[in-house]
């Protein structure tokens, strides 16, 4: 489990798995405590069942922890985090319970920042939602109460009435580059959900059979209209306005914008980042 998850309440959380799995013998560990993966799985026994427990950025550290490894253990998700896009794409609820995760976890897309690789499951947010992780970020870390929720809606409208200001950028999808100016966001997507439930690929299905991610790029608009666009990205209305939204689908996308800005994988903020690239992996761990 992991500790931070939950807006820092999962040190009890995962006690409720028992509810779910009656006589079984449980272990609990800490997974920021784990140092060697490959050590841990090791020295499980191959029909022991690993039960992740968190939300979307436990999911999003334990993918990058042990890319590249060889688990034999089936794997388990439970999701009692404040995010759960992941457990929403699919269409499930944290009372449903644990459930097997070992298929999509398999051949993940690959985003490249600042030469560093990382797995996501989810998406990658490029914009005013990087913006919103790093101001979320900023105050969670001022708070004298880190546990309470960070308002990210709230964020977004000061940020886009105030603060955030677009950037120009370049899009490249499967090596056909399109420019695009005054870009609010522009996010590559594995599945439909990302931010808590904002449904910004609405079409876009992980494990699709042509093995695609999706870019959304919001673009061209003022503040007034992005503003009163933004709110229908929560059930996927804003692709009606064609206008101003466009997605575009590929193996291989890569995104330039003309000045830095935050950037967040599956919710986990880096800041100052001018460009980044997504690409489907053809491996199956």
């Amino acid at each position: 489990y992991n500790p931070y998850a939950g807006n820092g309440r999962e040190e009890e959380n995962p006690r409720a798995i028992g509810d779910f799995l009656p006589g079984e013998e449980i272990d609990f560990h800490d997974m920021t405590k784990i140092e060697d993966y490959g050590e841990f799985f090791r020295l499980l026994p191959p029909e022991t069942r690993v039960i992740l427990s968190g939300g979307d950025g436990t999911l999003n550290r334990f993918i990058n922890d042990t890319s590249g490894l060889d688990i034999p253990q089936d794997i388990y998700y439970y999701a009692p985090g404040s995010g759960n896009d992941f457990l929403r794409d699919l269409g499930r609820k944290p009372e449903d319970g644990p459930f097997p995760i070992g298929e999509y976890l398999r051949a993940l897309p690959v985003v490249t920042v600042n030469g560093k690789q990382y797995r996501f499951l989810n998406g990658i947010g490029y914009g005013i939602d990087g913006y919103c992780c790093e101001v979320g970020d900023a105050l969670r870390g001022k708070s004298d109460k880190p546990d309470k929720p960070v308002n990210y809606t709230a964020i977004a409208i000061k940020g886009l009435l105030f603060h955030f200001h677009p950037a120009n950028a370049e899009v490249t999808v499967d090596g056909k580059t399109k420019r695009y100016r005054r870009v609010w966001l522009a996010p590559t997507m594995n599945g439909r959900f990302y931010g808590g439930g904002m449904m910004v690929t609405p079409d876009q299905h992980r494990g699709n059979a042509e093995g695609k991610v999706s870019v959304c790029v919001m673009h061209g608009s003022g503040k007034i209209k992005t503003l009163a666009v933004f709110p229908s990205i929560f059930k996927g209305g804003h692709v009606k306005h064609t206008e101003m939204v466009e997605i575009l689908t590929g193996h291989d996308i890569e995104v330039r914008f003309d000045r830095p800005r935050a950037l967040q994988i599956d919710g986990e903020t880096i800041p100052e980042v001018r460009a980044y690239r997504a690409a489907v992996s053809t491996r199956e761990c």
